[in-house]
């Protein structure tokens, strides 16, 4: 067996990579013109989507869609303990709500199915099957409380924790006796000879040697799911995966697997590992903020283009990092051995800007703007309800008027049923004797912006207004033309600050302005 394993390790062993530093990769994309491209994001649902997993299955998702290939989804959920009740779906329909759907996964089917890992069992057994029939895999019949006294043991000592082979040499007497007695066993793959250079996409030539600093892994456990090891590459082997891109993290366990593609007499993708995603003072992104979860973007009305385009834009893989990037300029743009192995620093304070940017793409589009005043007119009715003493103001003209007047000003389409706003959906209580303590000439400016709005031929838009606004100003002796401005947004709003005048007014119309000013005169 070690001689069969030393023979197939140098049958993929690069004749230039021995000798010679493992460097920064000289490797090109390793794409085969002929063949397919298949790409999986695997994530376990032992949890909901994070921002981490988004970015991970965005850069498989734009590497297949650049090479006309197919995007996986498949569940890792081998580990039933850890599961989170409803994680599945929402991983699968945040990847909806991102624009990225799979093109194969639990929900959708495909040839290569199922796609979560415990309705896959059998593919398993009969890979540990083959292992333990060729000498590459063996039982194990260590208790976990012995496992747990050589883990404490170890850690006593100040060395890595590591089982210490002990089942490896048991003869076959010897299993067959224990088999008889006692519980099911563990099957562990036995770690033997040099462990294989390979030449990651990123990172470039990598090996590490985990027969020097690993004990040998359990691939089976005795409940009959597999490890991670065994099931990541018994899956990507069946469904035909021709690249893996994952997190770095398992760079070091990338050896083992090729040990377990060798064993097996299968050809392993290529892999391509992605340096992390972290937050903006270099710490990990954590489960525990809260804020890292795509559902919690999806809450804040923050729009998908918006955060594709952030998590992309804080890391590498594109030619020159700019904001405001669509997906389908991100596929364009792509190119993978534009990755470096520098982490990525998510500085999520920016995705307001990101999000202004293409909250006004999407206004300067028709078709868009008007699925935005669909969706402002839901977000008024939920927000004021019964408040709307004018329910004009859902009118889709109107709607559509605030809409291409505060794009570029607002970050979020909700920001426009914020507290700030609200005087653009509701009447505000403002009576005379308030703006009284403004200027003592209310009457006199009321009643010259009536005047101006009821003039013949008066066009409302903002550059006629702050004219003629300025020039009401300019009329009155002793009152400055701020004091003038300040009246008029407490007596349209009920604020003190808030957009020009001219905007507002243009904003509410002549004839909301008209009836607004006559209750202030009437009170």
């Amino acid at each position: 067996m070690a001689v069969l394993l030393k023979r197939l390790l140098q049958s993929v062993r690069p004749p230039a990579a021995l000798g010679r530093p493992m460097g920064r990769r000289e490797a090109s994309l390793g794409t085969d013109p002929g063949a397919a491209v298949r790409v999986r994001f695997a994530p376990s649902p032992t949890g909901f989507l994070h921002l981490g997993g988004l970015r991970t299955a965005l850069y498989n998702y734009i590497f297949a869609k650049k090479h006309q290939g197919s995007f996986l989804l498949r569940l890792e959920d081998t580990d039933q303990t850890r599961l989170v009740p409803g994680a599945a779906e929402n991983i699968e329909h945040m990847l909806e709500w991102a624009g990225i759907p799979p093109d194969e996964s639990p929900r959708r089917g495909g040839p290569a199915g199922p796609y979560q890992q415990s309705q896959r069992l059998e593919l398993y057994a009969q890979a540990t099957e083959a292992l333990l029939e060729s000498g590459a895999a063996y039982r194990c019949f260590c208790s976990p409380q012995r496992l747990e006294l050589l883990k404490k043991e170890a850690l006593r000592n100040h060395q890595t924790p590591r089982y210490d082979n002990r089942c490896r040499n048991l003869s076959q007497g010897q299993v067959a006796q224990k088999l008889a007695q006692g519980p099911k066993p563990a099957i562990r793959f036995r770690l033997e000879g040099e462990a294989p250079a390979f030449q990651d996409l990123v990172y470039g030539w990598n090996r590490h040697e985990v027969a020097h600093v690993e004990g040998d892994p359990v691939i089976l456990k005795s409940d009959g799911f597999p490890t991670y090891h065994l099931a990541c590459v018994v899956d990507d082997h069946h469904m035909g995966i021709s690249h893996v891109l994952r997190g770095s993290e398992w760079l070091v366990s990338t050896s083992k697997h090729l040990l377990l593609y060798q064993a097996l007499g299968w050809q392993p993708p290529r892999f391509a590992h992605l340096p992390l995603l972290l937050n903006r003072d270099g710490s990990k992104l954590s489960k525990r903020q809260g804020d890292i979860f795509v559902e919690h973007f999806v809450a804040a009305d923050f729009l998908p283009d918006a955060l594709l385009d952030i998590i992309t834009n804080c890391g590498s893989g594109f030619a020159e990092n700019q904001m405001g990037r669509t997906l389908p300029e991100l596929i364009t743009q792509f190119d993978l051995t534009r990755i470096t192995c520098h982490s990525a620093l998510l500085d999520l304070e920016k995705l307001p800007e990101f999000n202004r940017l293409h909250l006004c793409r999407l206004v300067s589009n028709e078709t868009q703007r008007h699925q935005l005043v669909g969706k402002l007119q839901a977000l008024v009715e939920e927000t004021f309800g019964s408040q709307l003493q004018d329910r004009e103001v859902l009118d889709p003209a109107y709607v559509e008027r605030i809409i291409l007047l505060r794009q570029g000003h607002i970050c979020r389409l909700q920001d426009l049923v914020s507290p700030a706003h609200s005087y653009l959906w509701t009447r505000p209580a403002v009576g005379l004797a308030q703006l009284g303590t403004i200027s003592e000439k209310v009457d006199v400016i009321a009643k010259r912006v009536l005047g101006l709005l009821e003039g013949p031929g008066t066009s409302l838009t903002q550059d006629v207004l702050n004219s003629e606004l300025r020039k009401v100003s300019e009329g009155l002796e002793g009152t400055k033309h701020s004091t003038v401005m300040r009246l008029l947004r407490v007596a349209l709003s009920g604020q003190l600050q808030g957009p020009p005048v001219a905007e507002m007014m243009v904003s509410l119309g002549a004839k909301e302005v008209r009836e607004r000013i006559q209750k202030v005169l009437s009170s």
